[in-house]
């Protein structure tokens, strides 16, 4: 092989320009380094036990040590330490030609990026070289310091640790046959949920195992021995074990270890050339046996033990981040990259096996680089009811999605506390709850489309993981309780404004609001979520729904289902309520962003807006409608249904986001519904979402009314009057500013 690469169309310059050291060639290069091992026409080696495979793997993960190294010291910023030690099994994944890897370390970024550099499939964001790699790394319009999925080539984002595994399991489940690795850093082990929702998916899908979680057992956390550091290897397989791994294969570097190193984990960076290679054998032996084994159908965890930082500036925690005097001039710095330099020769090998596996290049190849084909819907099956009738909203959504569960088959619906408990059982009675013991009374099928582990992480987390590798699926929550699921819909929503294709929105819908949950206590009354998704609608791609009715909630869920690189949350009913719009104008309403549910009164004494937000609420606002007009004000009753449409062009960053919606509400239309004389702003939960409201209208006076505190109360009636959001108490604030009632 030539010991430079020769400039091509796509690549002018050799693509080692800008490293900083080259090594001298290594003694078995003369044997192993001839050919790559990576064959051409199969994407991957053909015998892990090949010792000219060994050596090539070896060298790819001191290559990726070495980017991950200097990328971060060209900055003097980023995590080089945990990927580091996780190097030696992403070098074996990408030999054995497993590409498809997403990680549950946003630190690991660094060297994911080296492995998206070294497979050209950074050359699509004009990145060529390692000049350019450096000056693009930590950068806006480059990669920034944790993984985003719109990066060519990764599948997913990472940032909060407890994340990766659902991005697997979802690739699993989506795409049989294809191994979806997921790296774990041990540090992130203790978060919650991650081997307990691996555990839960098993049991609901025993025949999807084409996941592969990659335990890096390195001894170390951020800034700490991570918890897990005391444990046996005997002791960390039954751990996985008893999470339901029936596979554990596990690779403890202190088995290889010929220099002397003191204490459990050990840098296999340190070892004699010979026992490097006894080491690299292993792993590569055991990734293949583990990858075999997860797609011959047995449930496989990977576990490699070995240092954190191995082969770069130094060792454990202290190896996590670097400072700003770890810059490429740092001595520490400097041996470092100089112990782990490869020849040029060896370069222009890691490339050429990096190019081959899998296929070709990560962002020609992985299964997110294109738009997966969805099942046809057609026309929405609405149930239109009758203005004045009562009905309940959660039941008429519910209904539709059903249909669209038989509609497309690989639709799920995840749900932790129950689609009964929010009067939707119509769900469960059509598409079953997925479990393996079958039993009708409980609607219960082992090859439901109902997901339903008791956790709204587990929900939260497959539901979007689904959306963002393309699949259509709905996560059902009670409010109170969405919080603890919401981190992860966060940073897949985020992900879905960077992506470079298009996808279905996340779409939630959230029942059980704080003024329906009485006598459950403030435990179940915890309607701030609402303002956490609010503050989001400044993303650009998120939304945040409140249609007033059964009528308007099937089109705010057919708007939400038929959008793509959204966000969508519901937040609606469970109980019987008026229905107070047709299905037209519900979709006036979503498009226009609010609508005006009822005006009356001549005006003499001024004239009092109440822009509304939810359902249930309405009826306490209907309530002062009359006294109102009587005493001679003029009364518009507004439900504020989409309030992401009532911003102003440019509040929003939306040429930003994929798929961007640029409507809003002109101001002709928006001052013609809420200018006023006072202007009232009712919400059962928090009134953050009116904020459009607030900042466009003009009025002579606001007056907020919003949910205080939760209260175990005897009925939805007296928790309204506990905060001051039944007719009297707000008639009693209304007075307070002067409003003149007998």
């Amino acid at each position: 092989m030539s010991n430079v690469q020769q400039p091509t169309a796509t690549s002018p310059v050799p693509f080692t320009r800008g490293m900083q050291y080259f090594g001298q060639i290594w003694p078995e290069h003369a044997n192993y380094g001839k050919h790559p091992a990576v064959r051409q026409e199969l994407g991957r080696i053909d015998d892990p036990s090949d010792p000219a495979a060994i050596y090539q793997c070896l060298l790819l993960a001191d290559a990726l040590r070495y980017c991950t190294l200097q990328v971060c010291a060209a900055k003097a910023s980023g995590h080089p330490g945990g990927f580091a030690s996780s190097a030696d099994a992403y070098a074996a994944l990408v030999m054995l030609g497993h590409t498809n890897i997403v990680t549950e370390v946003g630190h690991h970024a660094p060297g994911f990026y080296s492995a998206m550099f070294l497979d050209r499939s950074l050359e699509a964001m004009g990145i060529y070289t390692m000049e350019e790699f450096a000056q693009r790394y930590r950068e806006r319009h480059g990669l920034l310091g944790h993984l985003s999925g719109a990066i060519p080539g990764l599948l997913a984002p990472a940032g909060p640790l407890g994340q990766g595994q659902h991005f697997a399991m979802a690739g699993a489940l989506l795409h049989p046959g294809v191994l979806f690795p997921v790296t774990i850093g041990d540090g992130g082990l203790g978060e919650p949920y991650v081997l307990s929702a691996m555990k839960h998916f098993h049991f609901a899908y025993p025949k999807v195992t084409n996941y592969l979680p990659v335990l890096v057992w390195n001894g170390f956390s951020q800034e700490h021995h991570s918890m897990v550091a005391r444990m046996s290897n005997a002791q960390m397989r039954e751990y996985w074990h008893a999470h339901d791994f029936d596979e554990v294969i596990l690779v403890d570097a202190k088995d290889y270890d010929d220099s002397g190193q003191e204490g459990a984990f050990v840098d296999a960076t340190r070892f004699s050339p010979k026992a490097r290679l006894a080491f690299t054998g292993a792993v590569l032996a055991g990734v293949a046996q583990a990858a075999a084994s997860a797609l011959a159908g047995v449930h496989t965890a990977f576990v490699l033990k070995q240092l954190k930082g191995a082969g770069v500036h130094t060792t454990g925690a202290k190896a996590h981040n670097l400072h700003p005097a770890d810059t490429l001039e740092a001595p520490i710095i400097r041996s470092a990259l100089e112990r782990h330099a490869l020849a040029p020769e060896a370069w222009d090998l890691v490339r050429e096996n990096c190019v081959r596996a899998g296929g070709g290049p990560a962002a020609q190849t992985v299964v997110t680089e294109r738009v997966l084909e969805l099942a046809s819907l057609g026309e929405f099956p609405m149930q239109e009811f009758s203005v004045g009738e009562k009905a309940v909203p959660a039941t008429a959504m519910g209904a539709l999605v059903a249909w669209l569960g038989q509609q497309d088959r690989r639709f799920v619906v995840s749900n932790a506390d129950g689609n009964e408990a929010s009067n939707m059982k119509n769900i469960n009675d059509a598409l079953k709850i997925r479990h393996p013991t079958e039993d009708p009374l409980y609607n219960q099928d082992p090859h439901g489309q109902v997901y339903e582990p008791l956790s709204e992480d587990a929900c939260a987390g497959l539901a979007a993981a689904l959306a963002l590798f393309g699949s259509r699926s709905l996560w059902l929550s009670y409010e109170s309780f969405a919080i603890n699921g919401w981190p992860i819909v966060q940073t897949v929503g985020q992900a879905m404004a960077e992506l470079r294709r298009r996808t279905p929105s996340v779409v939630c819908m959230f029942t059980a609001g704080a003024l329906e949950q009485g006598r459950n206590g403030w435990t179940h009354q915890r309607p701030e979520i609402e303002a956490y998704i609010a503050a989001q609608m400044r993303n650009g791609n998120v939304y945040l729904l409140y249609p007033c009715d059964a009528n308007t909630i099937q089109v705010a869920y057919e708007y939400a289902t038929t959008s793509h690189n959204k966000v969508m949350a519901i937040v609606a009913s469970k109980s019987p309520l008026p229905v107070r719009l047709t299905l037209e104008a519900g979709r006036r309403a979503l498009h226009d962003g609010a609508i005006a549910l009822a005006q009356a009164g001549d005006g003499r004494k001024g004239r009092i807006v109440f822009a509304v937000l939810g359902d249930m609420i309405l009826d306490a606002v209907f309530a002062l409608q009359e006294p109102l007009v009587r005493a001679g004000y003029g009364v518009r009753i507004i439900s504020v249904v989409n309030p992401r449409a009532l911003y102003r062009v440019g509040d929003l960053p939306v040429d930003t986001v994929a798929e961007p919606d640029r409507h809003f509400l002109d101001d002709a239309s928006f001052h013609e519904l809420f200018d006023a004389d006072l202007l009232v702003a009712v919400s059962g939960g928090p009134a953050t979402a009116l904020e459009p409201v607030f900042q466009r209208a003009r009025y002579g006076g606001l007056e907020i009314l919003a949910w205080q505190r939760g209260e175990t109360t005897a009925s939805a009636g007296e928790l309204l009057q506990l905060n001051g959001l039944d007719a009297a108490g707000m008639m009693q604030r209304l007075r307070a500013r002067g409003i003149e009632v007998h």
